[in-house]
């Protein structure tokens, strides 16, 4: 019998250089598109073009090798210490850029990506070449493939669930940036006896350690310089959790806004004005149910719209249900932010349930007085999904037959089309709505929609307001409900899961306004 062949030391340093590289050159895919989807919506086109311009890139890398014919462990090495300088600062240089070069930051994405994808691309032809000194080809592919697909599967799985929220994207990066630069420093000494010029490579990987270990101490001034930059004010929090980049500014000074929230870039609330949004979205449906006493808030895990249902004093609980547990503890823990929604998330009153609602609607069978859903703008499908007839239809199952819904749904006035689509897909589903809008000055004109099964009237004369309203009274809540010509009526198309058609005119719609 033939004995069994031992794998050399340096065939398994190889080896496991390959998981390393795997798992890195994922990395780096995966971080630029969570930020590509974080600074510019739409989560779906945004990993589907940064995924498609990486591999395009990669396999150009693998081509190129075919031109590195001598000298393939120097080759290696460099192109190691290239990737971890690229790939290591691609989440820092894409924060900076968003922050100095908002106009750029498409261009610095895009050519940032094809860069590292294509030197990705190189690496692995060249360590199947060094290997098939000592490998024979059926060995040399199963297990280089091998080890390339469990690094692959290690990053797709600790990346959204222990990178990111413990480490953030940018010291992400540079982890694994220093992680390419061990292996180059590995090559260094496995190739010792075979490099030409080996103080000349000593030095490029000491000199890319230094780069490396120098902005991973600098990670948050990096990040939030940029963000103070591209925010305007000053930021006071940020962080990146699992389902979005959440930053909380602050501006003290003359001409007061205070503080102002920003999920994924996107405005959630000004403190000065916010009071205007979350009075109109709350006590409508409230006042004209008469007695709620059990009321679900769907998402609005700042707190602000439970500050205002407990302004009743009838309602007996509130179910707060917020995908992101960091917006609830955020709004929960930090002192200053608790205030805004005056420790309404420490009532006894509230039960916080941090999951999806659309989920949630499906399993529960709670039925409630009043629901609100307070979600973001349906910037991606994501989001898009909790505006769609199915989610409605879920949504009327969960009422009381005397129960009132309602739905913060965008500006009517900026984005006409899509502030009907959600009327439309309401009605679709049997539900009569009470269309409406309220001037915040921080966004403008904006939109809410009350939806039941019987029809919405204004409170009556014995209507019980809570005391210390600051926006709405019995004598302005009519207005509320006149659509001028400009925002009037248009036909639309009803929201469905399988087509999202929301989306896109969202998209279209602001998308003029942005540009």
């Amino acid at each position: 019998m033939t004995p069994e062949r031992r794998a050399a030391p340096i065939e398994v340093a190889l080896l496991a250089s390959v998981f390393v590289i795997a798992a890195c050159g994922l990395l780096y895919e995966l971080a630029a598109g969570a930020l590509a989807s974080y600074l510019l919506g739409d989560s779906v086109l945004q990993f589907s073009t940064v995924i498609g311009a990486y591999l395009f890139a990669m396999g150009v890398g693998s081509f190129l090798s075919r031109f590195f014919e001598r000298q393939l462990p120097a080759h290696f090495l460099r192109i190691e210490l290239l990737v971890a300088l690229a790939g290591g600062l691609l989440p820092a240089l894409l924060f900076l850029a968003h922050g100095y070069m908002p106009g750029a930051f498409r261009f610095v994405l895009y050519a940032l990506v094809l860069l590292v994808g294509m030197l990705v691309g190189l690496e692995i032809p060249l360590v199947m070449r060094i290997l098939k000194r000592n490998v024979a080809l059926k060995d040399l592919v199963s297990q280089v493939l091998t080890f390339d697909y469990l690094g692959a599967l290690a990053v797709s799985v600790a990346f959204p669930l222990l990178l990111v929220p413990k480490l953030g994207l940018v010291r992400t990066g540079l982890v694994f940036g220093l992680m390419n630069a061990a292996i180059a420093l590995w090559a260094l000494w496995l190739f010792r006896f075979e490099l030409r010029h080996l103080k000349a490579h000593a030095l490029a990987c000491g000199v890319t350690l230094a780069v490396l270990l120098a902005a991973l101490a600098g990670a948050d001034v990096i990040t939030t310089r940029s963000e103070d930059k591209f925010y305007a004010d000053k930021v006071v929090y940020a962080a990146t959790s699992p389902y979005q980049r959440i930053v909380v500014t602050n501006n003290p000074g003359q001409g007061r806004v205070g503080h102002r929230l920003f999920l994924n870039g996107n405005l959630q609330f000004a403190e000065r004005d916010e009071y205007r949004y979350h009075e109109a979205l709350v006590h409508p449906a409230l006042l004209a149910h008469g007695a709620p006493r059990r009321v679900a808030v769907l998402g609005g895990g700042d707190g602000m719209a439970v500050r205002e249902i407990l302004k009743h004093p009838g309602v007996e609980q509130v179910t707060l249900v917020e995908l992101d547990p960091a917006m609830t503890e955020l709004f929960t823990r930090t002192p200053a932010l608790a205030v805004l929604n005056g420790q309404a998330l420490h009532n006894s009153k509230v039960k916080v349930l941090n999951t999806d609602a659309f989920t949630w609607l499906k399993e529960t069978d709670e039925v409630f007085d009043v629901i609100v859903v307070d979600f973001p703008d349906p910037t991606n499908f994501a989001v898009g999904k909790l505006y769609t007839q199915t989610f409605y239809a879920m949504l009327d199952q969960h009422l009381s037959a005397s129960g009132f819904a309602v739905v913060q749904t965008t500006s009517p006035l900026v984005a006409r089309n899509s502030f009907w689509t959600v009327v439309t897909t309401i009605e679709s589903v049997g539900l009569a709505t009470a269309p409406y809008h309220a001037h915040v000055p921080s966004f403008g004109e904006w939109g809410f929609i009350i939806a039941s099964r019987r029809p919405w009237r204004l409170p009556g004369a014995d209507a019980a307001w809570p005391p210390g309203l600051r926006f709405l009274n019995p004598q302005s809540l009519p207005l509320l409900f006149d659509f001028p010509q400009d925002m009037a009526r248009v036909p639309a198309e009803v929201n469905r899961l399988s087509n999202q058609v929301l989306v896109h005119t969202y998209e279209a719609e602001w998308g003029r306004v942005m540009h």
